[in-house]
């Protein structure tokens, strides 16, 4: 960005809203994007997000807008520069909450931690969980259609939201946030503008959905004799409690076997670790006997040798321990080093099939480590490609494509998604063009030209920037 760009910015907002954006500001944790050096702009309110976006609609200048830096895709990046950062930090209050109507309304800034820890203070869970939840926002997971944990009992972060405030691209700003849970008023740009990775706007606040707390939960950790054995068990488990699982994910044993590697510390819960593992969470209101419904089903699941292990835990302290595990995968996935990262969704029925056909066709690429793991309750899977043990991931670079296009091509053979929960950003738009319905393709084109002329909104991530 020319610094009479740059001049103009700090003559027009000031030195306390307008700096040289740090290098934490033009990374992401993957280190496939870096932005080039660009202003950072951080206003105090919505009027200051709008003051700021209407002065850069007047002036042509792209802006790439900021939550908490987590995203995996690269959307908050902008390789080439030429373009303003738009952090929504400081948008970090809670406005109101309406324990009643089970609603918080939340400025777009706040951590998600934050918004959980403001629920639980009144009695209610905001159930949107993250490994990332200390420091990701809100916005940005509205902004991404954020999914994590709990998908398969409370839905995504589009199903947890009942309003929006935003900014669109000419910095008017849309007044959505409203606390109905009935509103058929035409367009719904509530969820069109979730999930749109900050390219038709910029969330400022929203009205989020709020639960009773869970007053008895179980939680387990199950060694499985397979796939197809795991997917049974959770129509077993989903009949029985009456649809009360929380928390369903599958565990490949190179998961924990990466912990070993990264993590020798990390204390494990199975002396072996099997090859497939499930942890299970069921919670619900008192006197559900879940303890007793959860232990009929393992019961006859070891009895048919569906499950071979089973730990329960009998503390909080025990199901954070079990969590943790499951949670610091990713950690030790990254310090492994994937060559090729793929966060799919396949229906549920076909992930036994899908897991066990993949290897084959990936075994051409040499002697690789698959790490599978993932939300299988709601059929989002981690499918990772890893260099064998010893190995450097440097030594499969060049391969990274030619895994991603199997992987992702038989995922379309499985009527799945390449993209799951973390969106398109700039790392799949070339997929979303070669494996995204046309027509869809088209009016999302339509939809961008027609409240985006300008193309100013963060251009290059979801669509191509032409």
């Amino acid at each position: 960005m020319a610094e009479d760009i740059f001049g103009q910015l700090l003559d027009e907002f000031g030195a306390g809203v307008v700096e040289h954006a740090a290098q934490s500001y033009l990374e992401e944790p993957r280190g496939t994007y870096q932005s080039a050096p660009m202003p950072l702009i951080r206003p105090h309110d919505t009027q200051g997000v709008s003051d700021v976006v209407a002065f850069c609609h007047r002036h042509n200048i792209a802006i790439i807008p900021y939550g908490g830096g987590t995203g995996l895709v690269g959307g908050q990046t902008k390789p080439d520069g030429n373009a303003v950062i738009l952090s929504i930090e400081r948008l970090n209050k809670i406005r109101d909450i309406f324990p009643t109507e089970n609603v918080i309304v939340v400025e777009a800034g706040m951590f998600l931690a934050d918004v959980q820890a403001a629920a639980d203070s009144n009695n209610r869970l905001f159930p949107l969980s993250l490994a990332s939840e200390g420091s990701c926002r809100i916005g940005g997971n509205l902004a991404t259609n954020a999914g994590g944990t709990q998908v398969l009992r409370y839905g995504n972060a589009r199903d947890l939201c009942l309003g929006i405030e935003a900014v669109l691209p000419d910095g008017t700003i849309h007044h959505g946030l409203r606390r109905l849970r009935k509103d058929n008023t035409g367009y719904d740009l509530r969820n069109l503008l979730i999930g749109s990775e900050g390219s038709l706007g910029i969330i400022t606040a929203a009205a989020l959905k709020l639960f009773p707390k869970p007053q008895e939960t179980t939680t387990a950790l199950l060694a499985v004799s397979n796939v197809d054995a795991a997917v049974q068990l959770l129509g077993m488990v989903q009949d029985q409690t009456g649809g009360l699982v929380s928390g369903f994910e599958l565990m490949h044993r190179n998961g924990f076997e990466f912990l070993t590697e990264t993590m020798p510390t990390l204390r494990q819960a199975f002396d072996t670790p099997p090859e497939w593992s499930v942890l299970l969470e069921v919670s619900g209101g008192a006197d559900f006997n879940l303890d007793e419904r959860v232990m009929n089903v393992l019961e006859t699941a070891m009895e048919t040798e569906l499950v071979l292990d089973a730990l329960l835990a009998q503390s909080q302290s025990q199901r954070d321990e079990f969590w943790n595990l499951r949670e610091t995968i990713p950690e030790a996935n990254r310090l492994i080093g994937a060559i090729s990262s793929h966060d799919i969704s396949v229906p549920i029925s076909r992930i036994p099939e899908f897991i066990a056909n993949t290897p084959a066709l990936l075994a051409q690429f040499g002697d690789i480590r698959i790490n599978c793991f993932g939300h299988l309750g709601d059929g989002n899977l981690h499918y990772n490609v890893y260099p064998p043990k010893g190995g450097q991931k440097k030594d499969f670079t060049h391969l990274r494509d030619d895994i991603q296009r199997t992987v992702h091509d038989q995922v379309q053979k499985f009527d799945g998604s390449m993209s799951a929960e973390h969106g398109i950003g700039r790392l799949k738009v070339a997929d979303l063009e070669t494996y995204g319905d046309p027509a869809k393709l088209a009016a999302m084109r339509a939809i961008k030209f027609a409240l985006d002329p300008k193309g100013i909104m963060n251009p290059g991530a979801v669509l191509r920037n032409d």
